[in-house]
């Protein structure tokens, strides 16, 4: 029986966020996988396609391992204006998730190569701070894409109802629609 490693463990937690964020387009319209459901503008693709260029600056570029890929929002500096949490019209759904799964090939093949202890370097972080490791980098990245995984379960459930996957494991729709009323009930009590 072989053991896990603090980097085993680490890239299984961040392959599950990965499949979430994508599970969470399935079955979708290219409507609604688009449009914004809160006053942020939060929408499922521009979560994918954040989280590309997420993977591939800090998992890629930042350790020495520049993107095999173009990004055209970096290449334009739009990613500084939040192109980069929206899809355009032309960007297809199987464009950004190929460019996403193309990120996870880069950062898996970052894992295989690297240390969590190697030298990374973040340009765009105040100059004190930007020499760091691929370690806090890969945590780094764990954290952002699990915090926008459970953005995409929220913004699914705006979307149709469906909460995130485990949902079915916790109750049926008679479970969870008696559990939401007392939910409601209890915050009825505090309604001026």
């Amino acid at each position: 029986m072989s053991v896990m490693t603090l980097t085993d463990h680490v890239r299984r937690h961040l392959q599950r966020s990965r499949d979430d964020v994508v599970a969470s387009l399935e079955g979708l319209s290219e409507y609604d996988v688009r449009r914004p459901l809160v006053p942020s503008g939060t929408n499922l693709l521009g979560l994918v396609k954040h989280l590309t260029g997420i993977e591939l600056g800090y998992l890629g570029a930042c350790v020495g391992r520049p993107s095999p890929v173009s990004l055209p929002w970096e290449d334009d500096g739009s990613v500084w204006e939040s192109a980069d949490m929206w899809a355009t019209a032309d960007q297809s759904r199987d464009y950004l998730l190929g460019l996403y799964h193309r990120a996870w090939q880069h950062s898996d093949e970052s894992f295989e190569t690297l240390a969590l202890d190697a030298p990374a370097h973040v340009p765009w972080w105040p100059e004190a701070h930007r020499d760091t490791t691929f370690g806090e980098l890969v945590v780094r990245v764990l954290d952002e894409t699990a915090h926008h995984a459970g953005h995409c379960d929220i913004v699914r459930e705006l979307v149709d109802g469906r909460g995130g996957g485990d949902q079915s494991d916790v109750g049926d729709v008679e479970w969870w629609t008696a559990y939401v009323a007392k939910i409601q009930g209890a915050a009825d009590t505090f309604r001026e």
